[in-house]
């Protein structure tokens, strides 16, 4: 995403040859395995579960595809690492690669966003919401999020030329220092609206949630803890796998902006091995995504069980997930 780099600005971070390379390579490689792996195995239950017409099988069907388009691009990562920071396969598939890097990430976080508002209205408004809260609204909103996110980084990609989405003369891929004034501004908006608005979100819909279920004495506590559980991890993964990294990307953006040049070249030089750590843990949200939601989710769980078993039930009731019951709960009760 860089414009007309003159030859001063290829040094301002020296890049070189060290363990460091062989250490994201692992992160890389374990996600990669672990993420196909685990996306793989659940995408049939999953898909059984939109076929029953469940409303977050329909989320977690997109956020599954999304992982697994993402993961596939992994290979090209893992050998960029394996390289030493090299990239060796043209500045097209380092602009396509970049492109579903970054749209994951994004479709990850609105998805999760959809799925825990959804989950919200479900326990706190049962009566009032389950009239909209239909496959149809989950698609249109999926569809919706899907767009949007793809949208906003295909225009960056369009409007910027694919030959120098990576620097030709080092052979890097999205690693050109130091950042250009409109890529600083666009990560100031991916940090406020990509992920602080999100997280805002997110803490709201788990904070009514978490009293809603608290207050109702018609549930187990084993029940009230798997909706603890879901709501801790959902939080979890915003904060070990996407906190560190917008962090950091708030960070080297205003550094941009308020250092001068020498000093902004050494705070890179300084930030390169913990920014490049911070990008390759988020990776691991393909990997923690499908655990998190599938193995607390009953209807899934079950039909996971009858996959491997070889037989299946003709008739039964599938709860969508353990706030599914919840809201079952609540409506009985009313």
């Amino acid at each position: 995403m860089e414009k007309q780099m003159d030859k001063t600005n290829l040094t301002c971070v020296t890049i070189s040859q060290s363990p460091i390379s062989d250490f994201l390579m692992g992160i890389y490689i374990l996600a990669f395995i672990l993420g196909l792996a685990f996306n793989l195995l659940t995408l049939g239950p999953i898909v059984q579960q939109v076929r029953s017409q469940n409303v977050l099988g329909v989320f977690l069907l997109n956020l599954s595809l999304s992982d697994i388009l993402y993961i596939l691009t992994m290979p090209l990562w893992i050998n960029y690492y394996h390289q030493d920071h090299h990239w060796s396969l043209g500045s097209l598939s380092c602009s396509v690669a970049g492109f579903f890097y970054y749209s994951n990430m994004y479709l990850s976080i609105y998805l999760l966003c959809c799925i825990s508002v959804d989950r919200c209205l479900a326990v706190t408004y049962p009566l009032r919401t389950k009239a909209f809260r239909s496959i149809r609204y989950a698609w249109v909103l999926c569809l919706v999020v899907c767009v949007a996110v793809m949208s906003a980084h295909g225009l960056v990609l369009f409007k910027d030329n694919l030959q120098d989405a990576h620097d030709d003369t080092q052979d890097r891929c999205y690693e050109t220092y130091p950042m250009p004034k409109p890529v600083a501004l666009f990560n100031l908006l991916r940090v406020g609206i990509g992920f602080l608005l999100p997280l805002l979100v997110l803490g709201l819909c788990y904070w009514r949630i978490l009293g809603q279920v608290k207050q109702s004495e018609g549930l187990g506590e084993q029940v009230k803890r798997k909706v603890r559980l879901l709501s801790f991890g959902v939080m979890g993964i915003f904060s070990v796998c996407f906190a560190p990294y917008h962090l950091l990307l708030l960070t080297r953006s205003l550094a941009y902006y308020y250092m001068g040049r020498e000093r902004y070249c050494e705070f890179e030089e300084i930030m390169h091995f913990p920014f490049s750590c911070t990008l390759a843990l988020s990776s691991l949200n393909s990997v923690v995504d499908p655990v998190l939601y599938v193995l607390i989710s009953n209807g899934v769980r079950e039909d996971m069980r009858l996959c491997c078993c070889g037989n299946r039930k003709s008739q039964r009731e599938r709860d969508s997930s353990v706030i599914a019951v919840t809201w079952k709960t609540h409506t009985n009760m009313k």
